[in-house]
């Protein structure tokens, strides 16, 4: 058996491992932009309550309902803070998941060269076998002719 054929293995191995890592990869991006998403959303909302406010003004609002909007506000602020952490906890797990990939890639690719050399390495040698064949019968040939001349 050849060094590519025992090699086989490793190289399919590494090649799902690859194709794993680049999978949690994919998804991890995906949570990253839903993530980011949300954020925007809250931000918008946030934004397009304070406006609400101002065209209503303070002074139309009474005493109950400025303090409720003070609460909300707070609550609001509270959960853009939670979701700007949640967001950041997800781009370094992205960032993480993205150099494993990397690592698991460049393994990969590593022992596709090797295959690769294996490969180039046992045709060489089948091609040197061959020549070395077909020299050997044109020498019995030849030596064959000479006798029967």
């Amino acid at each position: 058996m050849t060094r590519s054929r025992r090699m086989e293995p490793v190289q399919r191995l590494t090649q799902e491992r690859e194709q794993s890592a680049a999978r949690e990869l994919g998804q991890c991006q995906q949570e990253l932009a839903a993530q980011e998403s949300r954020l925007q959303e809250l931000l918008g909302y946030r934004e397009q309550y304070s406006r609400s406010f101002q065209h209503t003004g303070s002074s139309g609002l009474g005493a109950r309902n400025l303090q409720d909007y003070r609460v909300f506000l707070e609550r609001l602020n509270e959960a853009i803070h939670q979701q700007k952490n949640l967001l950041q906890q997800c781009r370094e797990r992205q960032q993480q998941t993205h150099r494993q990939w990397l690592e698991t890639r460049s393994r990969s690719q590593a022992i596709g060269k090797v295959m690769e050399g294996y490969r180039r390495e046992t045709q060489r040698l089948q091609q040197r076998q061959e020549q070395k064949d077909t020299d050997e019968r044109n020498n019995r040939a030849h030596l064959s002719s000479s006798l029967d001349g």
